[in-house]
């Protein structure tokens, strides 16, 4: 006999109580347990709502001057992470020994010393690439330029145009010289050697400050 006050499409108890094991171990719901950290920013929530009770309020004077300080010290915090941690990030770049593609940890004065030695005895594409970097050393150690890891010949020139704007030509065809040499297997001469040196020079002798108040007609172009 068939009982029509029963719904066929109404699991009974222990159905249920299957279904719904079945539906828990979905992975969704582990993904959606709270974590520690709920967990503790409840509690902490549950603290500072617990300082402003009744049962407190005799003691509302201290905790707040507690939770002034805390916060403060926690301002403080932050902010020694945030901007402390470029400055620290430059000054591992500075020292690092990787420069233009090739492991160096010559200073600018070891390498420009190289350089001489090797224009001395005739080998202008060998005093090119050690002069370009010593150009390159001597802006790191002097904090002008922060070039990312692995940058390249014309990204430390565009950098430094930035600053010596005056003299953007002059950096872009010292970059180019260290290029024909280093990679497009042109040869070096002991004119284009003199002219990156005589830029190196320049650079190494003035303040970048000072030339911030270039005209415009001298900005580095587009």
């Amino acid at each position: 006999m068939i009982r029509f006050d029963v719904d066929p499409f109404v699991p009974d108890g222990e159905q249920a109580r299957r279904w719904a094991e079945q539906e828990l171990q979905n992975p969704r719901y582990a993904e959606a347990k709270p974590t520690w950290f709920d967990y503790l920013a409840e509690d902490v929530a549950d603290f500072i709502a617990s300082l402003f009770s009744n049962d407190t309020g005799a003691q509302a004077g201290n905790t707040a001057l507690i939770i002034v300080t805390v916060v403060i010290v926690a301002a403080l915090i932050t902010v020694l992470i945030l901007w402390g941690k470029p400055r620290m990030s430059r000054r591992v770049r500075r020292h690092s020994t990787e420069l233009l593609g090739e492991r160096d940890d010559r200073t600018a004065a070891q390498l420009r010393a190289d350089a001489e030695r090797s224009a001395k005895s005739g080998d202008w594409d060998a005093a090119t690439v050690l002069r370009f970097r010593a150009l390159a050393r001597g802006l790191l150690e002097r904090d002008i330029i922060d070039p990312a890891p692995g940058a390249t010949a014309q990204a430390i020139a565009r950098e430094a145009a930035r600053v010596f704007n005056a003299h953007h030509v002059a950096v872009t065809a010292a970059a180019g010289a260290f290029d024909d040499v280093r990679y497009l297997r042109h040869p070096a001469s002991e004119e284009s050697y003199l002219a990156l040196a005589a830029t190196d020079d320049l650079l190494a002798s003035q303040h970048p400050t000072a030339l911030q108040t270039a005209t415009p007609s001298e900005a580095v172009p587009a």
